[in-house]
């Protein structure tokens, strides 16, 4: 058997072998499914082809091949705690596939996929076997299937049968389906023994399968009726291939793994291989390593919701189990940085986002190690008070896995170190029931209804018209209607309705940029356009109501575009290019468009950085967009090929997907994006950029509101007229405003501290002399007073009077605050807090008695409540807690 191929050979190997058999190579789709709000992230190669294969888009070729980027973690993937703990499963893996639309089917994918892995692979027969579908629930066995690898030289005696769990496929409870046969191999050095078979032993790992796409199911549980146009969609995961290919019996002795398994070691100062439970770290954090990588590379950022909470799990655990390995400073970016020079020359994105990537993960680290520190110490603290030997409860291994990010392994790693066991059984069933209420629904994007992707089936693409001259103005064919959800053929004045043309003017919220408004005429109708949608991408759905006549299917219309309107979204989303660009300058290149609103009043562009920006640095990325607005330039747009726009330095939005023909905007020659807007013509049409605020919205990820043109001017405005009422309200001219303001809170400040020395002193004065007020209980001094108005500040200021004149004792002080409530607080002097009172136990239960809650130190603590009416009851209720449990020694 050939070993020397390294897993990059194999990939380009497997590539190379389907573009010979006329396969066009498709390069991966991102890990952020596009389109499909069913899944949390791209998990199988067939993802990117999903609506080709069920026929809802059709493409310029029928055989495809890939090298697809996959992640399995969260969701009904959620055995995130089994990874580096096998030998083949990983959060991050490349699945190779090779796939026809209509085109072969089982006779050449079979034969395909025997002479790849006998031929190229080199791997010997006699440690291969292959399984067919048995026949089960009704549906006959795959005899065809059977007698085709027969037919390929493979013996009977190596063919398997199993049944709908292993071998039977289907996209869902509807849709394509069919049977699959799987490709194993036999980990042993020695050849199989007779009868030991896939599916009989534990000796074979699966390495290819092969899915029959030939039937459909109309309905849940129906009948299957055969696809007029089988399809083939098969996947291997390189990991697995790489293994077998290099004689290995894990996926972590590949060269996949190998150095980066090495450059943790290394960090370390360990040796892998030496010590199972370290071995075991080490693969966490190069498993995750890979995960984080390519998850950031495509978008993805830590953050406590949807796919950043799963990347932000893998990252903590990964963290935590090199700290297990003796890294107690940041690590893992260095890890992260292997994995690029590893996998960069492959997927460029990861080079291309390589400082992003490295700071990301280095700004997650550190705060994940201040919280590091707090889950150790309520791990200490739960086993120091459950006893020697006892369980540590699945409640806190639970909230120290959901709240800390602590593995629960790995806490039973640190419970074991420390003498005890942890329950997790109580763990599991926690842990179920959090699947159960959380369970990945989709990706919070909107669902693509049924309705639209019918129409998108039956009807031509939507040509969009407005990039040509002015793009407000033109003529469109009325194709199809839709009125509460339902196909019309026509409809009358009132009607609210979902139009679809052959062209339009109108353009589709997307990328960002909303909607457009307007008009739709002809000689008989007229409707108001309030919003234009693009549920699926050839289908452009215009929002509109009919204020006159009746509007029918084929009519033709002239429309009108709001040009007012749509002048200000191009001026807002021209400057979102510009902004960009500016935040590049002056915060460096790792910076990423996270997501951008562009409306007709505002524009909203959220971007990664991972540092508060200063007053200055806003105001030099002002400056810089500014100048380029003033600077007038003509913009320029191209259609070119993705690779082609690339190499011109075009900027690909985060995660974004494109087709294989882009469109190139160039708004300024320093800013040159692929986008799918509407542009102003030169940048003096922007007018005025002003941002409006700044501010962070998630770990990393930073929001920028601003204004543009009319609406910037609107904005200085309304300033300015501000300014001036509270210059006319300071009575100070505009410019001194801020001096006197100054001024005026130092004044406010000053009275305020001699209001609160008068109010104290006459609390003082009301008490009479202290001495008289104070009981002694049990030896133990006691004084209460009744405040009013009580204010905290003045309560404790009083306190720690009394507790000076005292020496030692215990005080009581409430009264009403200003807006009516309850307020108490309790005070003690340092002797009796070192003889066991505790003033934050005294001031819980003394807040029952006016309806509330309090709590504080042990040497003074307050509480607050409803009924004021009780306060004397509260103060009265301390005498009582100091005779019934006196500090000790009295």
């Amino acid at each position: 058997m050939a070993s020397a191929l390294s897993a990059p050979d194999i990939r380009e190997k497997f590539l190379a072998f389907f573009e010979q058999k006329n396969h066009r190579r498709v390069a991966s789709s991102s890990l952020v499914p596009h389109q499909d709000p069913t899944l949390l992230f791209t998990n199988a190669g067939m993802v990117q082809f999903k609506d080709v294969f069920t026929g809802r888009e059709t493409r310029d070729y029928t055989r495809a091949t890939t090298s697809q980027k996959c992640v399995r973690a969260g969701g009904k993937h959620n055995d995130l705690d089994n990874v580096g703990f096998t030998a083949r499963h990983h959060t991050f893996f490349e699945m190779l596939g090779n796939f026809s639309f209509g085109d072969y089917f089982k006779k050449d994918a079979i034969a395909y996929a025997w002479e790849f892995v006998t031929g190229v692979l080199a791997l010997p027969a006699e440690k291969l076997a292959v399984t067919v579908f048995k026949g089960e629930d009704g549906i006959g066995a795959d005899e065809e299937a059977f007698e085709l690898w027969r037919q390929t030289g493979v013996a009977a005696d190596r063919i398997g049968r199993l049944g709908l769990k292993d071998n039977f496929w289907a996209m869902g409870d509807t849709g394509p389906c069919g049977p699959c046969s799987e490709i194993y191999f036999h980990l042993p050095n020695h050849a199989p023994k007779p009868g030991d078979m896939p599916g009989e032993s534990e000796n074979w790992v699966e390495i290819w399968n092969l899915v029959f796409m030939q039937f459909e199911r109309k309905t849940k549980g129906g009948a299957l009726l055969a696809l007029p146009k089988p399809s083939i969609d098969t996947g291997a995961g390189l990991e697995r291939v790489t293994a077998v290919a290099q004689g290995k019996q894990s996926n972590y002795e590949t060269d996949l793994f190998v150095p980066l398994l090495s450059k943790v070691a290394s960090l370390a100062h360990k040796r892998y291989g030496s010590n199972e439970a370290d071995d075991a770290s080490m693969r966490v954090v190069a498993d995750h390593a890979r995960a984080t990588a390519f998850l950031m590379a495509d978008g993805v950022l830590p953050s406590n919701e949807g796919r950043g909470y799963v990347l932000r799990r893998i990252m903590r655990r990964a963290i935590r189990h090199g700290s297990r390995l003796g890294l107690e400073d940041v690590f893992f970016h260095q890890a992260v940085d292997q994995v690029i020079s590893m996998m960069g020359g492959h997927y460029t994105e990861l080079n291309e986002n390589r400082k992003l990537l490295l700071e990301a993960t280095q700004f997650e680290e550190a705060s994940f190690r201040k919280t590091l520190k707090n889950g150790l110490k309520m791990i200490g603290d739960e086993i120091a008070s459950a006893g020697k030997g006892a369980l540590l409860s699945g409640e806190v291994v639970f909230k120290l896995h959901d709240t800390y990010g602590f593995p629960w392994d790995l806490t039973q790693v640190i419970a074991k170190e420390r003498g005890h066991d942890v329950d997790v059984a109580g763990f599991q069933a926690l842990m179920d029931k959090q699947r159960e209420a959380g369970a990945f629904a989709g990706s919070g994007d909107k669902g693509v209804g049924e309705r639209y992707k019918q129409l998108a089936q039956e009807l031509p693409e939507t040509q969009f018209l407005g990039y040509e001259g002015e793009g407000t103005q033109g003529d469109g064919k009325v194709l199809a209607m839709l009125k509460d959800g339902q196909r019309v053929t026509q409809a009358g004045v009132g009607s609210e309705l979902e139009v679809v043309f052959d062209r339009t003017v109108f353009y589709g919220e997307s990328g960002g940029q909303v909607g457009d408004h307007g008009q739709l005429s002809n000689s008989k109708t007229e409707l108001q356009v309030t919003d234009v949608q693009k549920p699926v991408p050839t289908l452009t759905v215009h929002h509109a109501k009919v204020t006159e006549g009746t509007l029918f299917v084929g009519d033709t219309v002239s429309m009108q575009v709001d040009k007012t309107r749509r002048d200000s979204i191009r001026a807002n989303h021209s400057a979102t290019h510009l902004l960009h660009k500016a935040l590049k300058v002056v915060f460096g290149e790792h910076v990423k468009q996270a997501g951008s609103v562009v409306a007709p009043d505002m524009l909203r562009f959220d971007y990664s950085h991972f540092q508060a920006p200063t007053l200055e640095q806003l105001e030099k990325v002002e400056d810089l967009v500014n100048g380029w607005v003033r600077e007038n330039t003509g913009a320029q747009t191209q259609v070119m090929k993705l690779d082609e726009a690339r190499a011109a330095g075009a900027i690909a939005l985060f995660g974004e997907k494109y087709g294989d023909k882009v469109r190139v905007v160039t708004v300024h020659p320093e800013s040159t994006e692929l986008c799918g807007g509407t542009h102003v013509r030169r940048t003096g049409d922007i007018g005025l950029f002003k941002i409006l605020s700044d501010a962070s919205i998630a770990s990393g990820v930073r929001r920028i509101q601003a204004v543009t043109g009319i609406g910037a001017f609107q904005w200085l405005r309304e300033t300015d007229h501000e300014l001036k009422r509270a210059a006319d309200a300071l009575k100070a001219p505009v410019r001194e405003v801020v001096k006197r303001i100054e001024a005026t809170q130092k004044r406010v400040k000053e009275l305020e501290r001699t209001l609160e020395e008068t109010r104290l002193k006459s609390q003082v004065a009301s008490s009479g002399g202290v001495a008289e007020q104070v009981r002694e209980v049990n030896g133990v001094k006691v004084l209460t007073q009744h405040v009013d108005p009580a204010d905290a500040q003045i309560l404790r200021t009083l306190a720690d009077r009394y507790r000076d004149k005292l020496r030692s004792g215990v005080i009581g002080l409430g009264g009403p605050t200003a807006d009516g409530k309850a307020l108490i607080l309790v005070a003690a002097t340092p002797d009796l807090v070192d003889k066991g009172f505790k003033a934050g136990d005294a001031i819980r239960i003394m807040a029952f008695e006016v309806g509330g809650k309090g709590g504080g130190k042990a040497e003074m603590a307050q509480a607050g409540g409803p009924d004021v009416a009780k306060v004397p009851q509260a103060l009265e209720r301390l005498y009582e807690l100091v005779k019934n449990q006196p500090p000790a020694g009295k």
